[in-house]
């Protein structure tokens, strides 16, 4: 059974004695049917190498000079507009989940979506894994709520999702995490702990 990941942002999940599913408690009823508002793409062979699932434009492509650190990286990919459909369900779960974590934080909950995708075990684009049923407590309607996109909270989602997507950096844990829940609740999951970065516990 999948687990649930709950937003950072709202308030404690509601977890029971052998559950699994971590929903907040502040969450409204999942719909029956959950479908991207942003139609998902599917990845070309023409882009192996990291195995992105961005359908932006090549020649809109900001490149990224070579040797730069993590932080620097975020800097130079900072925008507003994510560059396409995937990137901007990446992005959008990056910004909800953990928008006030540090960015090895938020660079790690990308790395748990595009490990999803290459799992076998979830869908296999970014927004069939945001909007996949009962795993993200931020959709609404079959939709994110509004973003600021003029924010700095939301650009460096922004960057931080075509970091993961083009593969510059690597996770900061050990292991290939699949999920992860806020420290401050404690869901009875039986899976492998791979690590913790600020507010996140992350599994396999």
């Amino acid at each position: 059974m999948a687990f649930a990941l709950s937003a950072s942002s709202v308030a404690p999940a509601q977890v029971g004695p052998g559950s699994e599913p971590l929903l907040a408690a502040a969450s409204a009823q999942i719909p029956e049917t959950i479908r991207p508002a942003l139609l998902p793409a599917v990845a070309t062979p023409e882009t192996p190498e990291h195995d992105s699932l961005s359908t932006a434009d090549p020649s809109t492509v900001e490149t990224v000079a070579p040797g730069l650190s993590f932080e620097s990286e975020v800097a130079e990919l900072r925008s507003a507009s994510a560059g396409s459909a995937e990137l901007e369900c990446l992005a959008g779960a990056i910004y909800f989940e953990s928008k006030s974590e540090p960015l090895k934080g938020q660079l790690a909950v990308g790395h748990v979506l595009a490990n999803r995708t290459k799992s076998g075990r979830f869908p296999s684009s970014y927004c069939g894994v945001v909007y996949q049923r009962g795993q993200f407590s931020f959709v609404r309607g079959h939709a994110m709520p509004h973003i600021d996109r003029s924010g700095r909270q939301w650009q460096n989602a922004v960057a931080i999702a075509k970091i993961v997507d083009r593969g510059l950096q690597p996770s900061p844990l050990s292991g290939k995490a699949l999920f992860f829940h806020a420290k401050r609740v404690s869901p009875s999951w039986h899976a492998v702990r791979v690590g913790s970065i600020g507010n996140h516990i992350f599994y396999r």
